[in-house]
């Protein structure tokens, strides 16, 4: 019976290390370096993939903003997220949080879902041009790093605030073709909104990495949205009337934002910040306006001129010295 490529390697270093009197590790061993090396090689994948599916949010965004005031929206948008995560929970037979787990995913939900996405949403709608508050949100990875250095010990070497910085600059110039209108949209409370947004979810990732790291993600999450979702309804109670009008655009973009956005591109933040530096993970926020101008320009065909994707070349450049890992010595290889 033919052997697969992965049995094959591992007869042949069986083989091997038996000739040259080395006691061979049990094939199980072997067999579970092979396979934890496929895993590694699926996770190298997870920050271009939640680059591109985080990106979509704004694209979302764009189609739910006109039929749905913003908390009323978010409310909903996290209440299913919730609903959907806890029958995930059950059909996975994922470990319970404790106590204290719950409540800290709880908070770090309140931050991240409910400051950070019920502010840069009410500013959009007060007028705020999109551009402009990505601009001050694309402030988040420096704040971040400064937290995590602050709360979480992690070393920001001289290399890592230099990309970003410079990712900061690529971002400017990426927007800059969009500032030039800012009408009156940009006031005192959207500005404050906007910084909220930006404190919310610096302050959400830095809880979550040292407080509600530890547990089932899919639990975690669930809990994450558990917390937003208290705040969303809070806050629509207050201040907004619940006015939405049911549509197609409303319903896709709902379907869109909970199923890709809430569940899918959350879950691969989670799995970063727990594997992470939280300076890095937050350094792949950057590269977000230049994926949302790719794909406004092929869904909307929005301009995309060559100022623009300099600053994304700018940006990527930024992001790789910041995300660069320090070199740990020389490494043994094996050959055939």
């Amino acid at each position: 019976m033919p052997l697969n490529s992965r049995d094959a390697w591992i007869n042949r270093f069986v083989l091997r290390a038996g000739l040259n009197g080395i006691r061979a590790a049990p094939r199980s061993i072997l067999t579970s370096v092979a396979v934890s090396g496929k895993m590694h090689s699926i996770k190298r994948f997870i920050p271009a993939t939640f680059v591109v599916l985080w990106a979509t949010g704004f694209i979302g965004a764009r189609y739910a903003m006109p039929w749905a005031e913003p908390f009323t929206f978010l409310a909903a948008r996290f209440v299913i997220a919730a609903i959907l995560l806890a029958i995930l929970t059950l059909v996975l037979g994922s470990k319970r949080a404790t106590r204290k787990q719950a409540l800290h995913a709880t908070g770090a939900g309140v931050l991240m879902h409910g400051v950070y996405l019920g502010a840069v949403f009410w500013a959009i709608h007060r007028g705020m041009p999109a551009g402009f508050s990505a601009l001050i949100v694309g402030l988040q990875p420096l704040i971040t790093a400064v937290l995590a250095g602050k709360f979480l010990g992690e070393a920001i070497l001289p290399r890592h605030w230099l990309g970003l910085g410079i990712g900061l600059i690529g971002i400017v110039i990426v927007l800059w073709p969009k500032l030039g209108a800012l009408g009156g949209g940009v006031t005192a409370a959207t500005l404050i909104a906007s910084l909220v947004s930006v404190l919310g979810m610096s302050a959400g990732t830095i809880w979550q990495k040292r407080f509600a790291s530890g547990g089932d993600l899919v639990a975690a999450t669930m809990w994450q949205y558990v917390g937003g979702a208290c705040l969303m309804i809070l806050a629509a109670l207050a201040f907004e009337t619940h006015t939405v009008i049911i549509n197609g655009e409303l319903i896709f973009a709902m379907a869109w934002l909970v199923l890709v956005l809430s569940l899918g591109a959350i879950f691969l933040l989670m799995v970063m910040i727990r594997d992470g530096e939280m300076s890095k993970v937050a350094s792949l926020f950057y590269l977000v306006p230049a994926v949302t101008a790719i794909i406004a320009w092929a869904l909307f065909d929005e301009q995309l001129n060559a100022l623009q994707i300099v600053g994304m070349a700018i940006t990527t450049f930024g992001v790789g010295l910041a995300t660069a890992r320090q070199a740990k010595g020389r490494t043994v290889e094996l050959r055939n």
